[in-house]
């Protein structure tokens, strides 16, 4: 089975195995794109994780996350540019296809979503030259509107790509099935994101009915409601070819089977459903 446009998303294995696990149990079963966060980057190390990357040709379709740019004070919102200049060394470090955003939320204390998102525009351009020195592009990824107070100010697919081009050429977005599919301007959406040259990367997973957890209960391909074969034909019509990246979080169901489980049934359902 031609695997080439399957990444997985270091996530979906986080409740069973690290970095290192991870890429050894991809690499068995012929999965050589991986997609990698960066507590699980420094957990093992910044120049051992690129070790293993580069010595095993794998492909890195991007490294979570950068954002949370929000901040009740000055402090707190250098702080995040900081952090997120850092995030854009390890991105280049790995040789990462784009640096996925994770923009945040309300500051403490703070009912001003419109302050929020100015924020997170003024956190985007001082990071901007940063990123281009360093060729490496920043994919804003739009968030469920249930995190719009926790997670992420920035919630439908037309508020990134609007973000987007007001910061430039080198932003784009990343457009994770969980989160935007409900949109009923969906379509026109990513057709608007391929026509812009923004899509830079495509996150599938399913959304389980009843959902338990806001958080930790998403669901394996074909075991929700999205269409996600549909979804990834508007996605290939909209000039975006690059591979599918599986992100679960499911705290009760999958971070609790071996890892190899897990791998196992993506690759099946990546064949069957997706």
């Amino acid at each position: 089975m031609d695997l080439t446009n399957l990444s997985i998303n270091l996530a979906t294995t986080r409740g069973s195995w690290g970095f290192a696990e991870a890429v050894d149990g991809c690499l068995k079963r012929g999965i050589t794109a991986i997609s990698p966060w960066r507590d699980q980057v420094a957990a093992i190390g910044l120049k051992e994780a690129a070790r293993i990357v580069h010595s095993n040709g794998l492909r890195v379709t991007g490294l979570c996350r950068g954002g949370m740019f929000p901040a009740a004070d000055a402090e707190g919102r250098k702080s995040a540019v900081d952090d997120n200049r850092r995030a854009i060394d390890e991105a280049a470090t790995l040789g990462a296809g784009c640096l996925v955003f994770v923009v945040g939320g309300l500051p403490t204390g703070s009912r001003d979503i419109v302050a929020a998102r100015q924020m997170v525009e003024d956190g985007f351009a001082a990071i901007l030259d940063h990123a281009r020195a360093s060729n490496m592009p920043l994919a804003i990824e739009p968030l469920h509107p249930m995190y719009a107070a926790d997670r992420s100010c920035v919630n439908t697919l037309r508020q990134a790509l609007d973000l987007a081009a007001k910061l430039g050429p080198d932003v784009g977005v990343a457009i994770d099935a969980y989160h935007v599919w409900w949109d009923p301007e969906l379509a026109e959406q990513i057709a608007r994101a391929g026509r812009e040259n923004r899509i830079f990367a495509h996150h599938i997973c399913d959304w389980l009915v009843p959902t338990k957890d806001l958080l930790l209960d998403r669901g394996m391909m074909g075991d929700g409601v999205i269409d996600l074969p549909g979804f990834r034909r508007l996605i290939e019509a909209a000039g975006f070819d690059g591979p599918q990246e599986v992100e679960i979080f499911s705290a009760e169901n999958w971070w609790k089977k071996p890892g190899g489980t897990v791998l196992d049934t993506v690759i099946e359902r990546f064949a069957t459903v997706c």
